[in-house]
């Protein structure tokens, strides 16, 4: 392969950069101890800086939370969240009067579109053991004509998400993991309905692939426009057109061409996003996603007039009960329950 198929290699920090029609992508890994009575960490919270608490510390974050750690109630507008939960688990709550818990391999699929408030805090349901928390959170822009969307969310749930499993030549297995798109012959799941991912011909992309040491993948061709990038998370080295990548690394790749990947000698750990640009200016300002200036200045006037619809859960920080399981309560009352992790 020759090797202009590798576009860019770039060290990943805390936020991962992407790219069109991708916004945002962040890895969040935390070993929460123990939960309280609280479904906090049942351990000290002395010298963090409670609210803003973003450094690590005893082996974990509280974020925005206080007393549960997580993000209390926050506005988005204009674009999608896209949750993939590996461990532990989130309890979300929102202004269209939605609940529910999710995690241990489900992703939740949000579109903001006009405008809500939720939250994403991280119960620390087990009060005998460990509450280890990993996440991927990606945000997926929403063409101009769909950020006037109804507020959606959709449950990929961890059963039901397909999982491909291809073996090279000397049988070294990729396990993938598959979000969004087409892999080898097979779909992903459907997402919500205005999302820039619902036309197959927008190609988005997203899958998770787990490389047994010294197993080769080839990720297919798809199209010369689209834009592709992987992220090389946990491992220790991959090979691409004879270079040797380091684990936490971008790797921006040409989306017209086979591209092959060697895994080294540990279990690579990879996240794929790639899709066709939306193409159309983006005007951002923290949680609202626009097209211009003017754009943004509405989107905030809007939500100081009417708070999207304002708050119906009382506090700010809310989870469900201990043995709540893994539900979703839509805002129209349809209820989805799934099995707890310990089969109930």
């Amino acid at each position: 392969m020759p090797e202009e198929n590798i576009l860019k290699i770039q060290k990943l920090g805390f936020q991962w950069e992407t790219e069109d029609p991708f916004l945002f992508s962040v890895h969040h890994k935390d070993a929460y101890p123990s939960g309280n009575e609280e479904q906090g960490p049942s351990t000290s919270l002395e010298g963090r800086n409670l609210g803003e608490d973003f450094i690590v510390k005893d082996g974990f974050r509280m974020y925005h939370g206080k007393t549960v750690p997580g993000f209390p109630a926050h506005p988005h507008k204009g674009f999608e969240t896209v949750t993939i939960v590996l461990e532990g688990l989130v309890d979300h709550f929102d202004s269209t009067g939605a609940r529910g818990r999710y995690g241990n391999g489900d992703v939740q699929w949000l579109t903001t579109g006009k405008g809500c408030l939720h939250t994403e805090m991280f119960p620390l349901v087990h009060k005998d053991k460990d509450n280890p928390l990993e996440l991927f959170q990606i945000w997926l822009n929403l063409a101009s004509k769909d950020k006037s969307a109804a507020p959606e969310y959709k449950m990929l749930w961890a059963e039901d998400i397909p999982v491909i499993e291809s073996a090279d030549a000397s049988g070294r297995k990729t396990v993938v993991r598959l979000i969004s798109g087409n892999l080898l012959g097979t779909n992903s799941l459907e997402p919500t309905n205005a999302s820039w991912a619902k036309d197959p011909n927008h190609h988005v992309g997203i899958s998770l692939l787990q490389m047994e040491p010294g197993a080769v993948f080839v990720l297919q061709a798809v199209s010369g426009t689209m834009n592709r990038n992987l992220y090389f998370y946990e491992g220790e080295t991959i090979g691409i057109d004879g270079k040797t990548i380091q684990a936490y690394h971008r790797v921006k790749l040409a989306g017209d061409q086979d591209i092959e990947i060697t895994n080294g000698s540990k279990t690579a750990y990879l996240l794929v996003l790639e899709g066709e640009p939306i193409e159309e200016p983006v005007a951002q300002y923290g949680p609202f996603v626009m097209t211009s200036q003017q754009e943004l200045q509405e989107a905030f006037s809007d939500y100081r007039k009417t708070q999207f619809g304002g708050w119906p859960w009382g506090r700010l920080d809310p989870v469900n009960e201990r043995d709540a399981g893994r539900f979703a309560q839509h805002g129209n009352g349809k209820m989805e329950k799934r099995l707890a992790e310990d089969g109930s």
